[in-house]
């Protein structure tokens, strides 16, 4: 299932949107916002797949606030304005739909969103590296080089071998999905770490090197799937 947020400063379209959405088995609009401040939070907080988003809003266009985005999601922009196309595409964006929108184009927009969920997911259980976005940029992180991820509040702290660490805005659930799981797993609400680096395994802590990292009662289990 798809989880979106709509944000437009009308709320007519917003109600375009959320009938739309309501049609489709694949797709669940979790929120809308006619206010982009609140939208910022609600990214920053949760995770979600796609945007639907106007691009003629208030104080900033839609494009401008999507590109600076301190996390990767995937966007759809909508508009009553053809003239924005080539600039939405520039950004990456799924898909671009014309207001009025008619549901045959909307489902087609959210098909290419679950065809390119779908191409991610299997590109990370082969790949090699981890793609997150942090500090303006998209890092590519060498999944060998992970020692240790550590959550911070809204944020996650990923610490690499002979590098400095990374910080980004993203929930621990939101990493561990992206990572495969024969190769990370969770020990702690706070702390996710890479299966070859464990060094030794005690009753509430584990080693990694230099390392010690606590283990959380209700993540046990997730060790004993392992050793």
């Amino acid at each position: 299932m798809i989880k979106a947020i709509a944000i437009d400063d009308e709320p007519l379209a917003l109600e375009v949107i959320e009938a739309h959405c309501s049609q489709l088995k694949t797709i669940s609009l979790e929120r809308s916002f006619t206010n982009l401040d609140n939208a910022r939070r609600y990214i920053n907080k949760f995770d979600i797949d796609v945007i639907f988003l106007d691009i003629e809003m208030p104080k900033t266009n839609g494009i401008d606030f999507y590109s600076n985005l301190n996390k990767v999601v995937k966007v759809i922009f909508t508009t009553a304005h053809s003239k924005y196309a080539v600039e939405g595409f520039r950004v990456n964006a799924i898909d671009y739909l014309l207001k009025p929108i008619s549901l045959n184009h909307f489902k087609e927009a959210t098909d290419r969103v679950s065809r390119a969920i779908a191409l991610e997911n299997k590109s990370t259980k082969e790949n090699t590296h981890l793609a997150i976005r942090a500090n303006y940029k998209l890092y590519n992180i060498d999944l060998k080089s992970i020692l240790y991820i550590e959550a911070m509040d809204d944020y996650v702290k990923i610490h690499i071998e002979n590098e400095s660490s990374v910080v980004a805005r993203s929930t621990m659930k939101g990493i561990i999905d992206k990572l495969p799981e024969s190769q990370f797993v969770r020990v702690h609400k706070s702390y996710i770490v890479p299966i070859n680096k464990i060094k030794t395994v005690q009753t509430q802590t584990l080693n990694l090197l230099d390392v010690e990292i606590p283990i959380g009662n209700a993540y046990k289990k997730n060790l004993e799937n392992y050793f």
